[in-house]
């Protein structure tokens, strides 16, 4: 009998380690700022061509969800699994809550407007699938998703929304 409640104890001690190791597991980055979805097959039939393409309509959803922190966007890199970036160059400040919308093509970046451009002509994201990698300005891993045209609701024509 004594055995029996031990053994329930020893139990009971390791089901409380393991949930709690859980939530430090999960918690791999850790960052204001999260991929919020990507645009990644523009509508219409792509063309890169700065005059008359389609690569303003490719875009990726950063929004900063700190509940009380300002984040500048100076410093943070966006990459794709072969190896496209995008640096953000000069300041670009995200309120708690806010967002961009890192587009392709050549444009004038907004922060009213919640609007940065690669100002680059050429796609980003493939159309069947990819991984996007955020990294803060030190080099860490703010966040990272990967999608596959076959995993997405083809209602939403290329986009998929990664956090609510």
């Amino acid at each position: 009998m004594r055995i029996r409640h031990l053994l329930a104890m020893a139990a009971a001690v390791g089901s409380i380690a393991a949930v709690s190791a859980a939530p430090a597991q999960a918690a791999e980055y850790t960052s204001a700022l999260k991929l919020k979805g990507v645009q990644y097959d523009a509508p219409g039939a792509d063309s890169n061509s700065c005059s008359t393409g389609n690569t303003k309509s490719e875009y990726l959803t950063i929004k900063n969800y700190s509940a009380s922190k300002t984040v500048n966007l100076k410093g943070y890199v966006v990459k794709d699994a072969t190896g496209n970036r995008f640096a953000f160059a000069v300041n670009h400040y995200l309120q708690p809550g806010d967002y961009v919308k890192l587009r392709g093509g050549k444009g004038t970046d907004s922060d009213a407007n919640n609007v940065v451009y690669r100002q680059n002509c050429n796609f980003i994201w493939n159309n069947d699938k990819d991984t996007i990698y955020l990294y803060k300005p030190g080099g860490s891993r703010a966040d990272v998703h990967a999608y596959t045209k076959s995993g997405s609701d083809p209602d939403r024509n290329g986009y998929i929304t990664f956090h609510s």
